[in-house]
């Protein structure tokens, strides 16, 4: 049994320091089930340190031009690129992605994003506009709480963070503490490059106590949490109650629109992918494929044939393409959705229930066809390797079924006419569209309709999302 890491303290005012909390929280080897790490269980005294830290240092670093941001930004990126395979190493171990995928994905897709946001507050233009006699100026919004997912942890903190940072904002997070290790060793980097103190203050610690301390503070001045559509709206309610701007990433149940006339063999393979990255833990999971009624069979068949290819296996396997869940809550959320699908009538083609590992939190490919839309894996997020096939009869009947969820966060249309793929795209409500498999775009704005959230991330609009508006009138 390998050592187990003591990371029990929190990030404030520029140091590594004891938490107020008495107690500590366990990080576990999805794989393994054994633990590897301890943190601090944070208290809400901590975030009223963390918070008079970030107000502190606010003047100063939102006082910088946006070229000396970028320049601390960008040593940041220079080291954490320089550790790649480190980081990939960690948060494979920590959350379970094999780490063939975790390196281009999971720390791959996040250091892009540092050193985008490095530029953008270079380049980004705080006074771009005059209307009349007024100069329209965007100005950081202050002090900013963070709250992040365990499923993507490095990307979802940086998304909020640095784009926070680059903006000349100061920021306090709670990132997730289930998965916190790879976000601890960005931390540690962002010291060594010479963060100034108090910029970036970081509180462990679990939702209900530390998330709500931070939604609830007077001194934090916009929160930004990422999480299921429960936890988005408690976010909500608290933050209303001083008036605080809220962005919210939450949850999907993403549609992928086969057209009649689309490569079905394509459209099945790519969306299996879409489905299962992460071992289906991904919010924009493209989760009910919607094809003609008539052709459901030889979806079905395609699509048990490119999953049962899906390899479970630990993270550290070269062949690995689906590793653990996160955690036995989570396993057993997912083997609890494939019972129902059954016990619903849906036609379970390929079951990943069993997966003949003994040790880990895994459960294998799963497949189900013949999906009514009022069933409850079409309409709930099971966050999991499990794909439902529906049937349609014509197009505006595959639109009215895509459109008719609670969420709105991705989403897919195949079509052997482009035109008509992005016809159909543009009349799903939903944040984001992949035609003809389309590949995901770390630049481009990210969030959703409906109860998938507020706001956007990456890219300008992310930036912009931590920005006020200011009219000066001369």
């Amino acid at each position: 049994m390998s050592e187990v890491l003591d990371r029990r303290r929190i990030y404030i005012d520029g140091a590594w320091t004891e938490s107020d909390g008495a107690g500590s929280i366990d990080v576990v080897d999805p794989s393994t089930e054994q633990v590897i790490a301890v943190v601090a269980e944070g208290a809400p005294t901590d975030v009223d340190r963390a918070v008079a830290a970030a107000r502190a240092a606010f003047p100063g670093w939102s006082g910088m031009s946006g070229a000396e941001r970028g320049a601390h930004l960008g040593k940041i990126a220079a080291l954490a690129n320089a550790r790649v395979d480190e980081l990939a190493a960690l948060v494979s171990r920590d959350m379970g992605m094999p780490v063939s995928l975790a390196k281009p994905i999971q720390i791959g897709m996040p250091l892009k994003n540092i050193a985008a946001y490095a530029a953008l507050a270079e380049s980004y233009d705080f006074d771009e506009r005059e209307i009349g006699n007024t100069l329209v100026v965007r100005e950081p919004i202050g002090v900013v709480g963070a709250i992040t997912p365990w499923n993507y942890p490095l990307h979802q903190v940086v998304l909020k963070v640095f784009a926070a940072l680059a903006a000349g904002c100061t920021v306090v997070l709670k990132p997730t503490e289930v998965a916190p290790l790879v976000t601890y060793a960005l931390v540690d980097i962002a010291d060594e490059a010479g963060l100034p103190p108090g910029v970036l203050n970081v509180v462990s610690g679990h939702g209900p106590v530390v998330g709500e301390a931070i939604a609830a503070h007077p001194d934090v001045d916009m929160v930004s949490f990422t999480g299921s559509t429960r936890a988005g709206k408690r976010v909500a309610v608290v933050a209303a109650e001083t008036v605080k701007k809220v962005a919210l990433e939450l949850g999907g149940k993403s549609a992928n629109v086969v057209l009649d006339d689309a490569d079905l063999a394509a459209a099945v393979t790519d969306g299996v992918a879409k489905c299962f990255l992460n071992s289906g833990q991904t919010c924009t999971a493209l989760t009910r494929m919607l094809v003609p009624a008539e052709r459901m069979d030889e979806a079905a068949t395609l699509a048990a044939q490119v999953a049962a290819n899906y390899a479970v296996g630990s993270p550290s396997d070269p062949g690995s393409m689906l590793g653990p869940l996160v955690n036995a809550a989570q396993q057993q959320r997912v083997r609890s959705y494939i019972d129902t699908g059954v016990a619903e009538g849906a036609r379970l083609v390929l079951d990943g229930r069993d997966c003949g590992r003994d040790t880990g939190y895994f459960v294998g490919p799963t497949v189900f066809a013949d999906v009514a839309e009022d069933m409850t894996i079409a309409r709930e997020e099971i966050f999991g390797p499990v794909l439902s096939i529906l049937g349609y009869r014509d197009e505006d009947d595959a639109v009215r079924i895509a459109n008719d969820s609670d969420y709105g966060l991705s989403g897919g249309v195949w079509s052997g006419d482009p035109a008509r793929a992005e016809a159909v795209a543009r009349r799903l409500r939903t944040g984001q569209v992949h035609v003809n498999g389309g590949a995901f775009d770390t630049d481009a704005p990210f969030g959703g309709y409906k109860q998938s959230g507020i706001g956007r991330e990456a890219g300008v609009f992310g930036l912009e999302e931590f920005l006020e508006i200011k009219s000066i009138m001369r």
